[in-house]
């Protein structure tokens, strides 16, 4: 089984064709035209939510290959007030640097081989969120949970891959969880994988993005998508046990998603 993984944070590179167009008279000139196809497949990210339509959700790393990532969300979940109390953070929903309004954060996957013989999506938390700088460097019992998970694309719908109907909770680190799985012969072409919705999808998935407020209830805003203002979704949460010992300071964890072929 050939796998393979990103860790961390990804980014993406979009490619974007500019249309030519080109006016001759028709007078009595004839002649004639050809295409040659090279194989080649340029990584585009679309809306998850509108497949017809490119996006563009930042930089990520990405493979050339037939089996490929094209994009892998960053999850951030912004600032939390330290409590004594448990606590369910919802993490940000996916932006974009173009007029794309707030998505679902989704992975997009590309499957061009010929007569596919399906794959796999996979997840796994390689450590639990944590401090370097704090005297418990550990957030103990923090889960990390993924939900309303669905696929998306402009192809059929019957060669959709499956995904999880259940809530996908992270409670054993350094375990492998599965996220979707393409059968032989399903799966192809290009597909998002989405946790969440807004409130725009036409698939009548639940709305799961909420905007984020500051005390004063005014939104909050980022300045890495043009201060587009920030939604929290709540199909991805982090829950904290009031009792885990807890420092000002960044908490972090990695994130391995792992794309498989099927043996």
């Amino acid at each position: 089984m050939k796998r393979k993984r990103f860790s961390g944070f990804l980014l993406l590179l979009a490619l974007f064709a500019s249309p030519v167009s080109v006016k001759a008279d028709a007078t009595d000139y004839s002649g004639e035209g050809t295409i040659e196809f090279n194989g080649k497949h340029p990584i585009q990210v679309m809306d998850p939510e509108h497949p017809e339509k490119p996006a563009d959700p930042g930089e990520s790393p990405n493979t050339d290959r037939l089996l490929r990532f094209d994009f892998v969300p960053q999850i951030n979940f912004w600032e939390a007030a330290i409590s004594d109390q448990d606590q369910t953070y919802y993490g940000n929903a996916q932006l974009f640097k173009d007029d794309t309004g707030a998505r679902g954060n989704f992975i997009q996957v590309s499957d061009f081989r010929n007569d596919s013989p399906g794959w796999t999506l996979q997840l796994k938390q390689e450590t639990q969120f944590q401090n370097h700088l704090a005297k418990s460097k550990e957030l103990k019992g923090a889960v990390l949970s993924f939900d309303q998970s669905w696929a998306n694309s402009m192809n059929d719908p019957k060669t959709a891959p499956t995904v999880s109907k259940e809530v996908i909770r992270l409670l054993n680190i350094g375990e492998v969880y599965n996220l979707a799985e393409a059968k032989p012969n399903m799966g192809e072409g290009t597909w998002s994988i989405i946790f969440g919705a807004s409130v725009n999808n036409d698939k009548k998935r639940a709305d799961t993005l909420k905007p984020k407020l500051d005390e004063k209830n005014n939104p909050i805003t980022d300045p890495t998508f043009n201060n587009q203002p920030i939604y929290e979704n709540q199909a991805i949460s982090l829950f904290v046990p009031g009792k885990a010992a807890k420092e000002p300071g960044n908490y972090q964890t990695v994130l391995t998603w792992i794309l498989s072929e099927l043996p």
